[in-house]
């Protein structure tokens, strides 16, 4: 060592500046041992400077060189996920998205960058939710069609559709677009509360509140260009303000009421009208079966006075006898007895006592069955429960 080493002497002082040769010849030394070179003693200085030093110092170095070459080189490798994307960047601009998963290289830094960014992650974010049963803003409260305050809470889900617009196009201080999505979404759930009543909003109108708001959401994002795309917009709770609960709850009541009456109205009327239905088709086809009934006979009627009529006009006195004799026999067909008068013999009476024979008949008719059960009965015409008299006129001396 150099007398002017701070070190030499066990740590005296010197207040002049190192030996230069001193500390490459400690340098080489080192390097010598590492690289599995001689003892220390070996290369002692002649003159001053160690004997293998300018033989050494150029093969180090480049080895040295070499190896950190490798490393920098190495450190241009990155893994790409199936879920993931990497932009890649130059000196800090954009060149290309790598969206293929595995192995790949890029130019080490600083020339070149990588960012990996996970677009298949579903995120999500509230707006109006409440901590302790107390919301966090008014960002839930908001106004309805007919002029009625109601508090919305949604839940918001989302992924992303593109990489670059999500990373450069967002200008958020959170890089994760959390902000820009909850004013898009509290910007949307308000226009759409906003163009429908409360009473919709309450009950049957949450899906589709729901969906305009998603679409209105991922029209809005699409417009600002964040790469974001909507998956699913969850309405959690819509209620009243907690100042008119009581009022909305009586609301809610008569809408019930009023419902159940007008099912059991409804109830009502299809147990009654499908009966009246059915009556009105029976009547209906009873009329027309009379109808058709009468105008048939009326049509039978004219058909049968036409044809009398055409032989009345070829023979009257013999169509005249035949009709009466029609009537007659229509008459008798009910009568049990019959009187004759007869004009050649006076007024003179001749009595038939019909019913008594058709009594005789029927009470010989069993008997005659018990004889012969292979011969059916001859039955006679049953009397009436009146017995009638019927007085018949000579016409013409007959």
């Amino acid at each position: 060592m150099s007398q002017n080493d701070p070190q030499w002497g066990g740590g005296q002082k010197n207040d002049g500046p190192p030996d230069l040769d001193q500390i490459v010849r400690n340098i080489s030394t080192r390097l010598n041992r590492f690289f599995g070179g001689g003892d220390s003693n070996q290369n002692e200085p002649e003159n001053g400077k160690p004997s293998n030093f300018y033989r050494f110092a150029p093969s180090g170095i480049f080895a040295i060189a070499g190896m950190l070459v490798v490393l920098w080189g190495a450190s241009g490798f990155y893994v790409v996920d199936e879920r993931e994307d990497a932009l890649i960047t130059r000196f800090g601009r954009y060149t290309q998205t790598v969206e293929s998963s595995g192995l790949h290289w890029r130019l080490p830094w600083p020339i070149e960058r990588s960012e990996i960014v996970n677009v298949t992650e579903i995120r999500s974010l509230e707006v109006g939710g409440k901590v302790g049963g107390a919301a966090t803003g008014d960002e839930s409260i908001m106004l309805t069609g007919d002029q009625n305050i109601i508090e919305v809470q949604l839940e918001v889900q989302y992924n992303l559709k593109s990489a670059y617009d999500f990373v450069y196009n967002n200008r958020t201080i959170d890089r994760d677009g959390r902000d820009i999505v909850k004013q898009a979404a509290e910007t949307a759930i308000r226009e759409v509360v906003g163009r429908n009543k409360v009473d919709y909003v309450l009950n049957e109108g949450r899906g589709k509140i729901a969906e305009d708001s998603k679409e209105l959401i991922q029209e809005l994002l699409d417009r600002y260009g964040m790469g974001v795309s909507v998956s699913r917009v969850n309405i959690s709770d819509i209620q009243p303000p907690d100042q008119v609960q009581a009022a909305f709850a009586d609301a809610v009541k008569a809408r019930q009421d009023r419902a159940r009456l007008i099912n059991e109205g409804r109830a009502y009327a299809n147990d009654v009208i499908p009966k009246a239905s059915g009556t009105a088709a029976r009547l209906i086809q009873e009329a027309e079966g009379y109808r058709q009934r009468v105008m048939s006979q009326a049509e039978g009627d004219a058909s049968r006075f036409r044809q009398v009529l055409t032989e009345y006009a070829k023979a009257p006195q013999v169509t005249r006898d035949r009709m009466y004799l029609d009537a007659m026999q229509q008459i008798f067909q009910n009568t049990t007895k019959v009187l004759v008068d007869q004009k050649a013999g006076g007024n003179n009476l001749l009595y038939l006592p019909l019913d008594k024979l058709m009594q005789m008949t029927n009470s010989a008719s069993p008997a005659a069955a018990d004889a012969k059960p292979e011969v059916p009965p001859q039955s006679a015409p049953e009397a009436p429960a009146t017995a009638r008299t019927a007085r018949i006129p000579a016409r013409d001396g007959r």
